[in-house]
């Protein structure tokens, strides 16, 4: 099934919240219609060239780990079928279709939340040249791609759009957030990393690392955004990894290693992406979901 790409809604009679790298959000009623369009971003800039069908498996894939994780950590969902959607979404039906939610308002924490099981990425970068990743220190001689003695809780500032993450320590996300929060974003994050992490592995895929976000809602931190996609995470064949070199990805990586190949100095504007470095891309999303869920993606989320 190939549907035509979404690089931008227009859901005009609706208010429109945020226009983000990915997600369009508006408001409904006292909720958010979320919005996963076919818009790529890397390195912190949004490419121009639209991947398809890659919205439709990142809010797919979302819905399926929060259902799953929902007894883990409360989530923000409040609908995913759009035959159920308020009535006011019901004009924009067929290109909200399989990719959107409606989701609860949240107050969302500045700090993304991610949880490392290997060495690679910003992370083996950071530990070639201090030895540490995130303020934690790390045993000499790693290897990159090597799987970490216990998963790390490294996390980063939510940068404004155009701008870059910045990993930083647990004690600046105390600093941030307070104590009893960091605390519990560090518990939570590395708790959902395990289970997703689990479950891949019984399906024959490495999640390397993987980045989430949280919020509160009435009073309870609640897990939103996306989770364990290959836009948020890197996910490796286990049949392909190896230690030493940076495995073959079913995830955004493919595109990253792509753009390193060029000379662009990873700032707005992005480059344009080859058809086959697209269509590549959008199988390999496609794939991820296929092997995590069990079955084939669809145009309506249940």
């Amino acid at each position: 099934m190939n549907l035509p790409a979404v690089t931008r809604t227009n859901c005009d009679s609706l208010k429109l919240i945020n226009r983000g790298k990915v997600r369009d959000v508006y408001e409904v009623g006292d909720n958010l219609l979320i919005v996963s369009t076919d818009r790529i971003s890397a390195f912190d800039v949004i490419l121009p060239d639209p991947v398809p069908m890659k919205g439709v498996v990142l809010n797919q894939l979302s819905v399926f780990w929060m259902k799953k994780m929902a007894d883990i950590c409360p989530n923000h969902l409040v609908e995913t079928n759009v035959n159920r959607f308020p009535n006011e979404c019901a004009p924009y039906a067929a290109t909200l279709a399989g990719r959107s939610v409606i989701a609860r308002k949240a107050q969302v924490f500045v700090v993304e939340c991610v949880a490392r099981g290997y060495i690679i990425g910003s992370g083996w970068k950071d530990y070639k040249r201090t030895g540490a990743v995130c303020g934690i220190a790390l045993p000499p001689g790693l290897r990159e791609a090597e799987k970490l003695s216990e998963p790390l809780f490294t996390p980063s500032t939510k940068a404004e759009l155009g701008s870059h993450d910045e990993n930083i320590s647990f004690k600046e996300t105390v600093n941030l957030i307070g104590e009893e929060s960091a605390k519990w974003l560090r518990d939570k994050t590395l708790e959902l990393y395990a289970f997703g992490a689990r479950w891949a592995k019984e399906r024959g895929v490495i999640i390397a690392d993987t980045k989430f976000e949280f919020g509160v809602i009435d009073d309870v931190p609640t897990l939103v955004d996306e989770a364990l996609t290959p836009d948020s995470s890197r996910f490796w064949p286990v049949d392909q990894y190896q230690v030493g070199m940076s495995p073959p990805s079913l995830d955004k990586q493919f595109v990253r290693d792509y753009l390193e190949t060029l000379d662009w100095d990873k700032t707005d504007p992005g480059p344009s992406l080859p058809e086959h470095v697209l269509l590549q891309t959008a199988d390999k999303y496609k794939q991820i979901y296929r092997i995590l869920t069990e079955r084939e993606i669809s145009h309506v989320a249940g």
